[in-house]
């Protein structure tokens, strides 16, 4: 993804994602109630997003479809958060989470099954027919 996308712009975004394709008018009234963002702020971040090519607007009514999705904006911001603060390192990563606080029981296994899961995928690209 080459798009960057700052923390006030995923706010759009997100109601985009959540919600699917929307007026910008849409988008403004639920961002007053979450956010307390006015009308003009949110038409400028919307604006922002057609411009960096994350919406496409389309009319009657100003309608907006995000173009990029979450996933692709997800993976993008982890990449950087691995590389900015972990040195690339996702050990490092794990273990200041992990660090961070107690998990439940539920919680460990979820991310034993998504490590099982990883080792699953890689082992089947290295078999040999």
């Amino acid at each position: 993804m080459n798009v960057k996308i700052f923390d006030s712009e995923l706010k759009v975004m997100n109601v985009l994602w959540r919600e699917g394709d929307c007026t910008a008018k849409h988008i403004s009234d639920v961002l007053a109630c979450e956010v307390g963002w006015n009308m003009n702020t949110t038409y400028t971040l919307i604006k922002r997003c057609i411009k960096k090519g994350a919406i496409a607007r389309r009319e009657p009514n100003f309608m907006c479809h995000a173009l990029i999705e979450k996933e692709e904006v997800q993976t993008a911001e982890t990449d950087e958060l691995i590389n900015k603060i972990f040195d690339g390192s996702i050990d490092k990563l794990f273990s200041a989470l992990l660090g961070r606080k107690e998990l439940s029981d539920e919680q460990i296994e979820r991310l034993k099954k998504i490590v099982r899961d990883s080792e699953g995928s890689e082992n089947e690209g290295s078999e040999k027919d």
